[in-house]
Protein backbone atom coordinates (compact mmCIF):
# COMPACT_ATOMS: atom_id res chain seq x y z
CA UNK A 1 0.00 0.00 0.00
CA UNK A 2 1.37 3.54 -0.89
CA UNK A 3 1.63 6.29 1.55
CA UNK A 4 -0.84 9.34 0.59
CA UNK A 5 1.10 12.52 -0.70
CA UNK A 6 0.68 14.90 2.12
CA UNK A 7 2.19 18.14 3.53
CA UNK A 8 0.90 17.89 6.65
CA UNK A 9 0.01 14.89 8.95
CA UNK A 10 -2.87 16.76 10.94
CA UNK A 11 -4.63 18.05 7.27
CA UNK A 12 -4.23 14.27 6.27
CA UNK A 13 -5.95 13.65 9.23
CA UNK A 14 -9.07 15.85 9.07
CA UNK A 15 -9.71 15.05 5.48
CA UNK A 16 -10.00 11.44 6.55
CA UNK A 17 -12.67 12.65 8.93
CA UNK A 18 -14.69 13.86 6.18
CA UNK A 19 -14.59 11.43 3.34
CA UNK A 20 -17.50 9.51 2.24
CA UNK A 21 -17.95 5.72 2.44
CA UNK A 22 -15.73 3.94 -0.30
CA UNK A 23 -14.14 7.81 -1.18
CA UNK A 24 -10.16 7.56 -1.37
CA UNK A 25 -7.52 9.96 -0.94
CA UNK A 26 -5.06 11.06 -3.69
CA UNK A 27 -3.20 13.21 -2.42
CA UNK A 28 -3.09 16.82 0.34
CA UNK A 29 -1.44 19.30 0.18
CA UNK A 30 -1.14 22.79 2.02
CA UNK A 31 -2.12 26.05 0.58
CA UNK A 32 0.48 28.85 0.93
CA UNK A 33 -0.84 32.14 1.05
CA UNK A 34 -3.89 33.75 -0.37
CA UNK A 35 -6.77 32.34 1.23
CA UNK A 36 -6.74 28.61 0.86
CA UNK A 37 -5.53 27.03 3.39
CA UNK A 38 -5.34 23.35 2.32
CA UNK A 39 -6.37 21.13 -0.69
CA UNK A 40 -7.20 17.72 -0.41
CA UNK A 41 -7.97 15.56 -4.21
CA UNK A 42 -9.90 12.77 -3.77
CA UNK A 43 -10.79 9.80 -6.25
CA UNK A 44 -14.43 12.00 -6.45
CA UNK A 45 -13.63 15.38 -5.33
CA UNK A 46 -11.36 18.28 -4.94
CA UNK A 47 -11.43 19.68 -1.22
CA UNK A 48 -10.53 23.26 -0.80
CA UNK A 49 -9.89 24.90 3.06
CA UNK A 50 -11.08 28.35 2.09
CA UNK A 51 -9.84 30.65 4.92
CA UNK A 52 -11.56 33.88 3.10
CA UNK A 53 -14.22 34.31 5.48
CA UNK A 54 -15.43 36.79 7.79
CA UNK A 55 -13.81 37.26 11.30
CA UNK A 56 -11.00 34.21 10.82
CA UNK A 57 -13.22 31.93 9.74
CA UNK A 58 -12.85 28.65 7.22
CA UNK A 59 -15.43 27.06 5.38
CA UNK A 60 -14.40 23.89 3.74
CA UNK A 61 -15.44 23.40 0.50
CA UNK A 62 -16.21 20.22 -2.01
CA UNK A 63 -16.18 20.48 -5.12
CA UNK A 64 -17.27 17.19 -7.30
CA UNK A 65 -15.41 17.06 -10.73
CA UNK A 66 -18.17 17.15 -12.97
CA UNK A 67 -18.53 20.78 -11.61
CA UNK A 68 -15.27 21.91 -12.75
CA UNK A 69 -15.17 23.44 -15.96
CA UNK A 70 -11.06 23.82 -16.39
CA UNK A 71 -7.64 23.68 -14.36
CA UNK A 72 -4.71 25.96 -15.41
CA UNK A 73 -1.24 26.53 -14.35
CA UNK A 74 -0.98 30.18 -13.50
CA UNK A 75 2.73 31.13 -14.69
CA UNK A 76 4.59 34.78 -13.90
CA UNK A 77 4.45 37.11 -17.15
CA UNK A 78 8.66 37.18 -17.08
CA UNK A 79 8.71 33.48 -17.08
CA UNK A 80 5.76 32.92 -19.87
CA UNK A 81 6.56 30.68 -23.06
CA UNK A 82 9.84 29.51 -21.36
CA UNK A 83 8.88 27.25 -18.98
CA UNK A 84 5.50 25.28 -18.26
CA UNK A 85 6.45 25.14 -14.64
CA UNK A 86 4.87 27.28 -11.65
CA UNK A 87 3.56 26.15 -8.18
CA UNK A 88 0.24 27.77 -8.97
CA UNK A 89 -2.91 26.29 -10.54
CA UNK A 90 -6.09 27.77 -10.68
CA UNK A 91 -9.28 25.75 -10.71
CA UNK A 92 -12.45 26.94 -12.46
CA UNK A 93 -16.33 26.69 -11.86
CA UNK A 94 -19.46 27.96 -13.22
CA UNK A 95 -18.92 32.18 -11.86
CA UNK A 96 -15.95 31.34 -9.61
CA UNK A 97 -12.08 30.00 -9.39
CA UNK A 98 -9.43 28.49 -6.89
CA UNK A 99 -6.46 29.86 -7.19
CA UNK A 100 -3.63 27.97 -5.24
CA UNK A 101 -0.43 28.66 -4.33
CA UNK A 102 1.34 25.25 -3.58
CA UNK A 103 5.00 24.88 -1.85
CA UNK A 104 6.77 23.54 -4.89
CA UNK A 105 5.68 22.83 -8.50
CA UNK A 106 5.41 19.25 -7.88
CA UNK A 107 2.38 19.43 -5.54
CA UNK A 108 1.24 21.95 -8.29
CA UNK A 109 1.37 19.38 -11.08
CA UNK A 110 0.07 16.39 -9.24
CA UNK A 111 -2.84 18.46 -8.55
CA UNK A 112 -3.00 20.25 -12.18
CA UNK A 113 -2.67 16.34 -13.55
CA UNK A 114 -5.16 14.46 -11.06
CA UNK A 115 -8.06 17.37 -11.88
CA UNK A 116 -7.54 17.30 -16.04
CA UNK A 117 -7.29 13.51 -15.77
CA UNK A 118 -10.76 13.54 -13.91
CA UNK A 119 -12.20 16.41 -16.66
CA UNK A 120 -10.71 13.94 -19.75
CA UNK A 121 -11.64 10.80 -18.24
CA UNK A 122 -7.94 9.20 -18.29
CA UNK A 123 -6.41 6.70 -16.65
CA UNK A 124 -5.64 7.93 -12.77
CA UNK A 125 -2.02 9.88 -12.83
CA UNK A 126 0.01 8.62 -9.94
CA UNK A 127 2.02 10.98 -7.76
CA UNK A 128 5.55 11.57 -8.86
Amino acid sequence: MSKTPHDNPDQLARVQLILLPGELIVAVYEGMGGSTGMVALTDRRVIVQDDSFVGGKSGITSIPFPRIQSVSFILDRATAGRSASSSVVSIQLPGQAYEIQFRGEEQARHTHDVVLTHLVHVAPVPHR
